[in-house]
């Protein structure tokens, strides 16, 4: 009986839709934990609010992933945004949809998503193996037989679902296992590098402005002076560098581009004025409030953690009137207000970052079913893959649905005579 079952090692997301589509198939499933909980990592996502998809269309969908995404069209032809939200719909998860087509539970709780799979693998009968670490896949004449865990037990299978996750916050229990499994057995692991990472910039000065969110601001990232990159929106300042929305989807890009030359970001504060409406702003400003310091007459412009520091950059006399305020004091503060920059010098650990790029090359992985190439019967699933995507519920869609297809393909192998 065992040569029929699935086992799924990995209780995140893709791992419970993968574990709970199988069994819903058909298949007998073990699903292997290696903590004691289910959803470790999804309990904690979107700062515990859980952007589980967007409603963006296929194609802007697929464009979010960059080179990776055409690997996904199948699985997202086959499960997709509104497949998600009408199956947590089905088990008692509403949704709604927040700016930028992002899709939450109703609740605002991770936890009540977590949950629910694991109803789902409930009411299809998936039996749960916690504290279960998997050591080894062992595969004879290129099809998969069993995994073995860490007390040497070896457990058979017709087929192995790998939804180990990335190496990004390992106490969740994302630590990398699936890429050395999947290696031994063969397969290439595309370098293994933090996406959606917090950045660490030279500056020292940004330390005064811990803890400052600005919105609406643009913020483009440079390569020895030339724009590679441009986001809008929100970002975040912290003790180290910069983090927040915009910062996060720009990081794969400057993670990827460190040892290629000077990387800096470039902030424009005032991005809804065009150069010529900035200018008149300041002129209007230093004239209406002529008689008014200037550090004083920069809470009309800056959030108050900026004042001082915009004093010390344009170097302009903090008590001087805004009416002696020159036509070249005045255009230094107009160039720190379109472009303050930053250098960026590195990033912060994978451990700390949201989402793993790199993994397990997708030209070794069949996109219509999630099997493996190279071994029959092996199949992969989730961030365990070498696709990622910007913020915004891109990632855990494809989580879901590579689960989707992974788990649909198993139970269907696993259905076959032997």
């Amino acid at each position: 009986m065992s040569r029929q079952r699935v086992i799924v090692i990995g209780g995140g997301a893709s791992g419970m839709m993968a574990a709970g589509r199988a069994a819903e198939c058909g298949a007998q499933v073990l699903l292997l934990e290696k903590t004691r909980r289910l959803g470790n990592k999804l309990r904690i996502t979107g700062k515990g609010r859980c952007n589980l998809t967007n409603l963006a269309d296929m194609p802007d969908f697929i464009a979010h992933f960059g080179s990776s995404g055409p690997f996904l069209r199948n699985a997202f032809a086959r499960f997709f945004n509104q497949d998600l939200m009408d199956f947590f719909a089905a088990q008692g998860v509403p949704t709604v949809v927040e700016r930028g087509q992002r899709v939450f539970p109703a609740s605002n709780d991770a936890h009540q998503v977590a949950d629910a799979l694991a109803s789902y693998l409930r009411q299809n009968r998936v039996r749960v193996r916690f504290k279960a670490r998997v050591t080894a896949l062992e595969a004879e004449e290129g099809q998969i037989a069993g995994v073995r865990t860490e007390g040497g037990e070896f457990l058979t299978a017709g087929a192995v679902i790998v939804a180990t996750g990335g190496a990004s916050y390992p106490g969740t229990g994302s630590t990398g296992d699936g890429y050395r499994l999947a290696q031994a057995l063969g397969h290439t692991i595309v370098p293994v590098r933090p996406a959606l990472v917090p950045l660490v910039v030279k500056e020292s000065h940004v330390q005064a402005l811990q803890g400052l969110s600005l919105k609406n601001v643009a913020v483009s990232l440079l390569l020895d002076g030339q724009p590679i990159a441009r986001r809008f929106g929100e970002m975040l300042f912290t003790h180290f560098g910069v983090s927040g929305p915009i910062i996060l989807t720009l990081s794969a890009q400057a993670v990827d581009r460190l040892d290629q030359g000077k990387l800096e970001l470039s902030i424009d504060l005032k991005p809804a004025l065009s150069d010529e409406q900035l200018d008149r702003r300041l002129q209007r400003d230093f004239d209406r409030f002529g008689k008014r310091a200037f550090r004083n007459i920069l809470k009309e412009l800056l959030p108050r953690k900026m004042i001082a520091l915009f004093v010390r950059l344009t170097g302009i006399p903090p008590d001087k009137p805004g009416h002696q305020i020159t036509a070249a004091e005045r255009r230094r503060l107009f160039n720190l207000l379109r472009d303050f920059r930053l250098t960026i010098v590195g990033h912060r650990p994978i451990a700390e970052a949201i989402v793993t790029a790199g993994g397990v090359s997708t030209q070794e992985v069949d996109p219509r079913t999630m099997e493996s190439r190279l071994v029959r019967g092996l199949y992969f699933c989730g961030e365990v893959l070498d696709i990622n995507a910007d913020t915004g519920g891109y990632n855990l869609q494809a989580a879901f649905s590579t689960g989707y297809v992974a788990g649909q393909a198993a139970a269907r192998v696993v259905a076959e005579p032997w």
